[in-house]
C-alpha cells in the first residue's frame, strides 16, 4: 500500500466496520479484518495530527503578520 491518500484509507477502513458490523465473516476473516482495520486506523490517525501540527504551525503569528514554518513529514506512514 504505496502513497496511500487518507481519503483511500478512511474508506477502507468504513468498508471494514461495515463487514465486521454485518456479522457475516468468519472468525479467521473477521481478525485479519480487524488487523487491517487498526493499522489502517493508526494511518489515519497520525495523518489527522501530521494536519494538525501543520495548521497550528501555519496559524502562528510572527510581529502580527502570519507566518509559514519548517515542517517535517515522516515518510514512514503506510499501514
Amino acid at each position: 500500500m504505496s502513497e496511500k491518500k487518507f481519503e483511500d484509507a478512511m474508506k477502507r477502513l468504513e468498508n471494514i466496520v461495515e463487514s465486521l458490523e454485518r456479522g457475516d465473516l468468519s472468525l479467521e476473516e473477521s481478525l485479519k479484518s480487524f488487523e487491517e482495520g487498526m493499522k489502517l486506523l493508526q494511518f489515519c490517525s497520525k495523518k489527522l495530527e501530521e494536519a494538525e501540527q501543520k495548521v497550528t504551525l501555519l496559524i502562528k503569528e510572527s510581529g502580527g503578520k502570519l507566518t509559514q514554518q519548517p515542517f517535517e513529514v515522516d515518510e514512514k506512514e503506510d499501514p
